[in-house]
């Protein structure tokens, strides 16, 4: 039998109700100073919790891992607190929910580092900018020339990403996502074309993946495999990310990722109007080099989903925008309803106008979950 959209599944261990993931989006809503998640930010994903799955905002392990204003952290006591206050939320409402782990690496700016520069594999300016607040007001700006890492400091990244883990385990969260994708600092170790080192983290395609992989063994190791996720992105090429060698550099780091059995491997699909299109060659390759669960992400409807699944070559689908506006789309899935559309000057930062705002469809019960209870008298 062919699974759909609003079949339950499980995630090592983990039973997902459906199949729905709410991507990670950066929204930029925390309280200051401290980078700290707050009741609106518990609000906002109680209201998502109809999802089988929800993986937060990129959540940075570290004061060196931040890149943008505004974005929470999970380093310090008052961070694990807010964050506390989100999964009680998530949990209450029947949901569950990841943390994603982030070091931004060169997408950053000195003036969230005391003036120092950002860290990067090598140092090679990425065409690429950032978004900051400065005396209230927020622009985008570009991000400077990094420097680069030294040998001695890798192991310090690894342990940050370690102790992230476990303080998101501390908060209450149900497991963790590292991000390895998009152009942050895992990713960035991942690339040729950002990483042109010649010691144990760079050169050849296994030396370039080690960064990745210290990462993964230190979390599995914390927090058990089954807690773990990764999102990968290998057909993304803004901010200077065209690799050569990317594609097998992420089938190898795939086979290294089904030896520590981790819960999944998301995969972030290039989602601008021309981008291109992910192979099915791959979709098999990834299929045969990692056997556990799939997400994928990247301007999917609920056709493309359901299609993706009927073919095998997914077992989740992650929605990221129309979660925006829709906090029930699940349920508008379901039932054929029509979504809402977002307002893009209230997506990053601000106050609670475009982000707890946006109602759930009228009559739809806010517990249901499959898709019976969803449609029951509902849609017809």
């Amino acid at each position: 039998m062919v699974s759909g959209l609003f079949d339950p599944i499980s995630l090592n261990g983990l039973t997902i109700r459906n199949r729905v993931v709410m991507a990670p989006m950066t929204r930029c809503r925390t309280s200051q100073p401290g980078n700290r998640p707050n009741a609106a930010m518990a609000t906002y994903y109680a209201q998502r919790a109809g999802a089988g799955l929800i993986v937060s905002e990129a959540t940075q392990v570290s004061p060196q891992g931040q890149g943008y204003s505004f974005t929470p952290g999970i380093h310090s006591e008052e961070q694990i607190a807010g964050w506390r206050l989100v999964t009680d939320a998530v949990h209450a409402a029947g949901g569950h929910i990841f943390l994603q782990l982030w070091h931004v690496g060169r997408m950053s700016h000195p003036s969230f580092h005391d003036g120092d520069l950002p860290v990067a594999p090598s140092a090679i300016q990425p065409d690429a900018q950032v978004w900051i607040v400065q005396d209230g007001i927020g622009a985008m700006v570009d991000c400077p020339m990094p420097r680069a890492l030294a040998t001695g400091e890798i192991p310090g990244v690894v342990d940050q990403f370690r102790r992230g883990a476990a303080n998101a385990i501390a908060a209450g969260f149900d497991g963790i996502e590292i991000h390895g994708a998009n152009g942050y600092l895992i990713d960035q170790f991942l690339r040729s074309t950002s990483n042109q080192r010649d010691d144990d983290y760079g050169g050849s395609i296994v030396k370039r993946v080690r960064l990745l992989c210290k990462v993964v063994e230190a979390v599995v190791a914390e927090i058990g495999a089954g807690r773990t996720g990764v999102r990968l992105s290998p057909f993304i090429t803004a901010r200077g990310m065209a690799c050569p060698e990317i594609i097998p550099a992420i089938l190898h780091a795939a086979r290294k990722l089904d030896a520590l059995d981790i819960a999944y491997i998301h995969l972030a699909e290039a989602d601008w109007d021309d981008a291109p299109q992910v192979p099915d060659s791959f979709r098999h390759a990834l299929r045969t080099a990692f056997r556990g669960r799939l997400i994928v992400a990247g301007r999917y409807d609920q056709v493309r989903a359901e299609a993706i699944l009927k073919a095998g070559l997914a077992d989740l689908v992650a929605f990221g925008r129309p979660f925006i506006a829709n906090p029930d789309l699940p349920r508008r899935l379901a039932c054929g309803m029509a979504l809402a559309d977002f307002d893009p000057a209230t997506l990053f930062g601000g106050d609670e106008r475009g982000y707890l705002d946006y109602p759930p469809a009228a009559g739809v019960s806010a517990s249901a979950s499959t898709a019976l209870e969803i449609c029951a008298g509902v849609c017809a």
